[in-house]
């Protein structure tokens, strides 16, 4: 499972650098392949292709693969998870957000980003962290329309943060 998530990621990366790449009959890869098993390659398209996240189209009796809007985004939510190791400034970033209950699925979503881009939970729609949100998540938020419910604070002085500097360990 870990193999066929690399394939994936590596597929959707080198998508996004091309926008669309030419396939062969049974999503044989036309691109200098990085990937070890040729069925590995053609399960791991067949997931994308099936989750919507790349479409696969004709044009002069070739086919091509290129990302969808909803690989666009899923690209952009691996990009915001990822958060930079640096030194604290001495500052405390804090998230708030209010999204309405029909929301809920993206409500979960914004959490679960949060949580993986290092923040902790303050209260129920309260994250905290000592290190800013990535560019990446702050555009993710923005093409899902979530900044509308969300306000990011950038704080200098906290009463008593002596609990909240050993969970960060800053």
């Amino acid at each position: 499972m870990i193999k066929q998530k690399s394939i994936v990621l590596q597929i959707l990366e080198d998508l996004n650098k091309s926008k669309a790449t030419p396939l062969l009959t049974g999503y044989k890869l036309v691109y200098k392949s990085k990937y070890l098993d040729f069925l590995d390659i053609a399960h791991a398209l067949w997931n994308l292709k099936n989750s919507g996240v790349v479409s696969v189209y004709e044009r002069n009796n070739q086919r091509f693969i290129k990302l969808t809007k909803k690989g666009e985004l899923k690209i952009l939510l691996h990009k915001a998870r990822i958060s930079p190791a640096a030194k604290w400034d001495g500052k405390w970033r804090l998230i708030m957000f209010d999204i309405p209950e029909g929301s809920r699925k993206s409500r979960n979503l914004l959490r679960r980003l949060l949580k993986q881009s290092g923040f902790k939970k303050l209260q129920a729609s309260v994250f905290i962290s000592p290190w800013p949100l990535n560019r990446e998540a702050i555009e993710y938020l923005k093409q899902i329309k979530l900044m509308d419910f969300i306000r990011i604070m950038r704080i200098d002085d906290i009463d008593d943060d002596k609990d909240l500097k050993k969970k960060f360990g800053v």
